[in-house]
């Protein structure tokens, strides 16, 4: 399966939809998602970790990079370029997991 992301035109992700791997164009469902559905999808994946990071909601895509960031979790936070991902040095900060 792949697993495509659509982005809004300030590259906000809106959704993460699954592609077909078996497509008979061959580019995993990329080309249904234009013909059915519009818009502009970037391929992610939480296999390959290309892209840094798997898109989610509400993530940015950074064209430059061309990483997904998620969103930032509060002020202090500064990017780590190497992860695209936030990080802070602020002990009283404390990471929670659902």
């Amino acid at each position: 399966m792949s697993h495509w992301a659509e982005i809004d035109n300030k590259n906000k992700v809106l959704r993460v939809l699954v592609g077909d791997n078996n497509d008979p164009n061959g580019d995993e469902g990329y080309q249904w998602l234009l013909d059915n559905l519009g818009g502009t999808w970037i391929q992610t994946s939480y296999n390959n970790n290309i892209r840094f990071n798997y898109a989610g909601i509400g993530y940015t895509y950074d064209i430059n990079t061309d990483a997904f960031i998620p969103p930032k979790c509060h002020d202090e936070a500064i990017l780590d370029k190497a992860t695209c991902r936030w990080n802070c040095d602020n002990a009283q900060h404390k990471i929670t997991t659902n």
